[in-house]
């Protein structure tokens, strides 16, 4: 019903309104009425004047009779007679046992007639429209029929070229195998082959045929809902499941603009920042830019942090302008999150903080060869968390920043910078072999050995003089020291050698024999010619 029951307009003030009436009432002069302050409820050129009621307003009781004809259209258009019940107050009309009207005094009043009148007047009002309403319906449901057929008609028929489209469409994909389809490669590693391309491009063509079938689906059966009375609250319902979300999205985008266009500026100067950031660490690297007091190899650790804390007042600023920033969800996810970092990324924090130590303290880098605890090798890499050191005997070492950073570490490479790494080495030899002779011997072991450089001379140091012998340290530089252990090998070789061709003995004699005075263990040569060992002096008693 689309005059009476679905189309009910309010007006307010219509003293100052022309009044418009149904041509049974023509006779009827209710200007005077209308005059006195009546409510008229325009359904077409049907008018009813209210007056106020009880506790309801004229507004209310509009409002409340448009309510209950709409409500009855989309219950069923099959209206039973009107029926009219006179009470000492109020005459009501009902439809289907339910109250359509209610008239009091003031209606009549307003009308110029008695209650038992305006109630007939009424119901003959709203009878007349409800007849005319069915039988405008009745024509017009031939016609509704008609139109649903054809639409479904259309529909099928359609069906047959939306499958002929998306079949052209398969082969269309098929024929760009090897022109836009030509695998996916990460490195040398083929993540996804022309196959599994096609394959996957398929299946979403698959996807997106059945979704905008659906769709098309969707919107028709409100069109076909909306041509029967019966069915056109299921019909507001379906469109309103779609366009509802569809104005809720819009309206928040529409009031996200302005922190959507903050999170872009912060964005932008972000990421020019670190461009300006990125030139100036690159200029510092390779030395084009001297800064005094700060080492070229400190700027990309420098950049990284740098770069870090900036990104992370960024996010700061950005994070309340995300959309559910403020739910709870988001809140416990996030808090989740830095639970799980704060228990678990103690130790890696630590590595991190000892490795931006490391760095700052330049105790070496990559390629030195170092000594770091029990471990001696070339450093080949050093990261935030640990540092990898490949030994003489090509194992790859991996030693944590917090470790090493409460250890000792010996660089070789850098006391190679200036004469050379010093190499040295310990024999122990007796007090009867003059010191002399073994500082000769060990010189010229020393530069008999390759890789020992000649200028600075080696040059020995008696570290101790112990009860059974003398330490004689050899002390001889060398650059090459990459080839520390060969150096190492070839100079105890020499050693050896030297030592055997001159008759000394190495070793670290221990005495335990008996003496009477004994010969002096000073060398011969340090004696008086006409040495002789004291002998053992005897005295008898009678």
């Amino acid at each position: 019903m689309k005059t009476l029951l679905l189309l009910v307009s309010f007006f307010w003030q219509t003293a100052q309104q022309p009044v418009v009436v149904d041509s049974a009432v023509q006779q009827k002069t209710i200007h005077p009425m209308v005059e006195k302050g009546g409510f008229p409820v325009d359904a077409d050129s049907t008018i009813f004047l209210f007056k106020g009621i009880g506790p309801y307003s004229l507004e209310e009781r509009a409002a409340r009779v448009r309510e209950k004809l709409t409500a009855l259209e989309n219950v069923n258009l099959d209206i039973t007679p009107l029926k009219v019940e006179y009470n000492q107050e109020v005459n009501d009309i009902l439809c289907q046992d339910q109250i359509i009207l209610s008239i009091n005094d003031a209606d009549a009043q307003a009308l110029g007639l008695s209650r038992r009148a305006t109630t007939e007047y009424y119901k003959d009002l709203l009878k007349n429209a409800l007849t005319q309403e069915e039988e405008g319906f009745s024509n017009l449901l031939f016609v509704n029929i008609g139109i649903a057929l054809l639409i479904i008609g259309l529909f099928i028929f359609g069906l047959k070229y939306y499958n002929r489209l998306f079949r052209l469409l398969a082969f269309k994909l098929q024929a760009q195998k090897g022109k836009v389809f030509k695998g996916f490669k990460v490195k040398q590693y083929e993540l996804l082959t022309v196959e599994k391309q096609l394959l996957i491009a398929g299946w979403l063509l698959t996807v997106a045929k059945y979704a905008l079938l659906l769709f098309i689906i969707y919107l028709l059966l409100p069109a076909l809902f909306a041509l029967f009375p019966w069915t056109q609250g299921l019909a507001n319902k379906l469109i309103h499941y779609v366009v509802d979300p569809l104005v809720a999205l819009g309206h928040k985008i529409v009031g996200y603009i302005p922190n959507l266009l903050f999170i872009i500026v912060i964005v932008v100067i972000l990421k020019y920042f670190l461009k300006l950031l990125s030139f100036f660490k690159k200029e510092v690297a390779t030395g084009r830019l001297e800064i005094k007091g700060f080492y070229p190899e400190w700027a990309s650790p420098t950049f990284n942090i740098v770069r870090a804390i900036f990104i992370a007042l960024a996010f700061i600023g950005i994070w309340p302008l995300l959309p559910m920033s403020n739910s709870e969800i988001f809140k416990g996810v996030s808090t989740f999150f830095g639970l799980l970092v704060a228990l678990g990324g103690a130790g890696a924090f630590s590595n991190i903080i000892a490795g931006l130590v490391i760095t700052y303290m330049r105790s070496f880098k990559i390629g030195d060869r170092v000594k770091i605890g029990e471990v001696i090798g070339d450093v080949k890499e050093k990261a935030l968390l640990n540092t990898k050191i490949k030994t003489i005997k090509n194992e790859i070492i991996t030693i944590p920043n917090s470790q090493m950073i409460n250890s000792h570490t010996i660089n070789y490479t850098t006391a190679n910078e200036e004469e050379g790494l010093i190499l040295h080495t310990t024999v122990t030899i007796g007090y009867d072999v003059p010191w002399r002779e073994v500082h000769k011997l060990l010189v010229e072991a020393a530069l008999a050995t390759e890789h020992i450089k000649k200028k600075p001379h080696p040059f020995v140091l008696q570290t101790s003089l112990d009860d059974f012998y003398v330490s004689y340290q050899l002390n001889a530089r060398t650059r090459e020291i990459q080839k520390m252990a060969l150096i190492y090998s070839e100079l105890h070789k020499n050693i050896q050698d030297k030592f055997n061709e001159a008759g000394v003995e190495i070793m670290s004699p221990h005495y335990g024999a008996h003496r009477d005075g004994n010969q002096s263990t000073i060398p011969q040569s340090y004696l008086p010619e006409d040495y002789r060992a004291p002998s053992f002096r005897i005295k008898t008693e009678e």
